[in-house]
């Protein structure tokens, strides 16, 4: 730790300032201006991929394409503070899980039980060069909230481009031969929860989702930090 970092923390700990803007706070994990920045997404979504939407029903797109994965919960909305808080979290801050974990956990009542934890897999390379994998440090706190074991299963074997930059059909591409599930592990006909921290296409569960049902999985289900808001009058991307 830096000398500045550590005086920081010392004079300004975590527990007493926003974890988004930094600035003093005493009671809460965002100060007020930051938790006004911030979508809940607790009111109308998605019963199946848990994004927001107009109304209390399945989105057209779950719809016409339904995903493998039976049910999904975020607790927050991917726009204003919680974009910033994710980004900390993936670099540099993973401190962060506590409090995503206490959010996607109150969640859990949207979804039905599971027996298993896992989470979204890096390659060797890049979790060296981020020095951990947020979704298994998400994963764990999770497990530790619930206790309900967390597995590794499935192996990134491939490293891919930025999925953000890519259209629908670029995301699935990109992610063929990525994943490649481990076998021998308990998972035949047992229930489990994948664990990531944003869902926007939904590209990256749909394929491990794929390689859990190939375990032996029954069904699977997920859990977000933040999902990308559904809109069916925006334009769709191809």
């Amino acid at each position: 730790m830096s000398f500045k970092k550590f005086l920081k923390e010392s004079f300004f700990p975590r527990s007493f300032t926003c974890d988004a803007c930094g600035i003093e706070t005493f009671d809460n994990n965002l100060c007020p201006a930051c938790l006004e920045k911030t979508v809940f997404n607790n009111k109308i979504f998605c019963p199946i991929c848990g994004r927001k939407t107009f109304r209390r029903e399945i989105c057209i797109e779950c719809k016409s394409n339904p995903p493998l994965f039976e049910g999904a919960v975020s607790p927050f909305v991917y726009e204003g503070t919680i974009v910033t808080l994710i980004h900390k979290f993936k670099n540099g801050e993973p401190y962060l899980k506590e409090y995503f974990a206490d959010m996607i956990v109150g969640k859990f009542s949207e979804l039905s039980p599971f027996d298993y934890i896992t989470f979204v897999p890096m390659t060797k390379k890049a979790e060296r060069k981020r020095g951990y994998n947020q979704a298994k440090l998400l994963a764990e706190s999770i497990s530790e909230r619930v206790n309900i074991p967390v597995v590794d299963v499935v192996k990134k074997v491939k490293e891919t481009p930025a999925q953000k930059t890519l259209s629908i059909r670029e995301r699935a591409k990109n992610l063929e031969n990525c994943f490649k599930q481990q076998n021998g592990l308990p998972l035949l006909d047992k229930n489990v929860l994948l664990v990531d921290d944003v869902l926007t296409t939904g590209a990256t569960a749909e394929a491990i989702s794929l390689k859990l049902f190939k375990t032996g999985a029954t069904r699977v289900f997920l859990a977000t930090i933040a999902s990308v808001e559904y809109k069916p009058n925006k334009k769709p991307v191809t």
